[in-house]
């Protein structure tokens, strides 16, 4: 495995991270319990989860990923193994039946007490805001939506005040985004340095080669203000593995189950797309999946690749590709298929 650091820290988390979104629904306890197993063995001490898991959000699998891995922990003993990372739900229709006070400050503690609960565990050590409270181009929406810009509030003054407060209590350790923007980014760092509280370090946003918007402005912040990228979805929910092309729907697949997953990632644009990495990936020698996480890996703005799989095989491939070295030869090819097809999933 490799490593690096939580930005602004000596936390030491590995360049491949477990993400768990599955556990609960797609995957089982004892699916969950033998993934963190064997990650852990490879050497991966970075696991990331959210509240409102496991996806599709809903009333009846709302915390039960947090709960199987507070089993495991009890189970196996490994708390201080890992590094661990979880998320309050933004606020929305999407997520009426977790809370209706999105981040207010009574919202923020009583999602923490609730994780911590679940997870059985004394502290988090990376606490995520989800999603934001106003309206941002994210899940798919590609441009921003201007037209009720004017009803949007600004709280992160309280957010991270409360925030802090929780640091100084021990009961998370640091604080990240989540699906920002720049814009709202910088707003959260000027805000922590102006009043000196917790600063975020991390933003989790949506970045693989078919959706590399992040370079638009969030790459720089990342760079320059040392807030490093956990890049969640780099398989695009699986379509960077090809094997939805030519309109296969693998049974049990994410896609075939929940085809709204994967809908932002299916337009002609990306079909094309995906053919043309298929074949680079196929004239040298590894999968579609290697090459598209290994892209992703060696991208220097990124502190952790989120991967998450919902079989073994794909496990093993996935913690894998951090073993994958792609030579400038690919990634001119690589750049050459960006360039004609850019960005083709919102």
């Amino acid at each position: 495995m490799k490593y690096t650091t939580l930005p602004n820290t000596d936390v030491k988390v590995s360049k491949i991270c477990l993400g768990t979104m599955t556990w609960g629904n797609q995957n089982t306890e004892a699916d969950g319990h033998e993934q963190m197993d064997y990650a852990l063995d490879q050497g991966v001490n970075f696991f990331d989860t959210a509240e409102l898991y496991a996806v599709p959000a809903s009333k009846e699998t709302y915390g039960k990923t947090e709960e199987i891995i507070g089993s495991w922990f009890k189970k196996t003993g490994n708390r201080d193994r890992v590094i661990l990372a979880s998320k309050i739900a933004g606020a929305g229709p999407y997520t009426a039946h977790i809370r209706s006070d999105g981040f207010a400050k009574e919202a923020i503690i009583s999602a923490v007490e609730g994780s911590l609960k679940r997870l059985q565990t004394d502290y988090i050590d990376l606490y995520q805001l989800h999603w934001p409270e106003r309206g941002v181009n994210c899940f798919g929406v590609r441009d921003y939506p201007y037209a009720t810009s004017r009803e949007e509030a600004e709280n992160h003054y309280e957010i991270l005040e409360t925030l802090t407060g929780l640091v100084k209590q021990g009961k998370i350790r640091y604080v990240g985004l989540s699906n920002e923007t720049p814009w709202g980014t910088m707003k959260y760092l000027q805000t922590a340095k102006k009043y000196n509280f917790s600063r975020m370090i991390t933003i989790q946003n949506s970045y693989s080669l078919i959706h590399r918007g992040y370079e638009y402005g969030m790459s720089e912040v990342s760079m320059r203000e040392n807030i490093g990228l956990l890049a969640y979805s780099p398989l695009a929910q699986g379509v960077l593995s090809g094997k939805y092309l030519d309109g296969n729907q693998p049974e049990g697949a994410r896609g075939t189950l929940f085809p709204r997953f994967i809908a932002r990632y299916r337009g002609d644009g990306s079909t094309a797309a995906v053919r043309e990495y298929l074949k680079i990936a196929d004239n040298h020698g590894i999968s579609l999946s290697e090459l598209s996480l290994a892209f992703v890996n060696q991208l220097p703005f990124v502190t952790s690749n989120i991967i998450g799989a919902t079989r073994m095989e794909q496990l093993k491939e996935n913690i894998g590709s951090i073993h994958v070295e792609l030579s400038g030869e690919i990634l001119q090819k690589i750049e050459a298929v960006h360039a004609a097809i850019p960005n083709p999933a919102p």
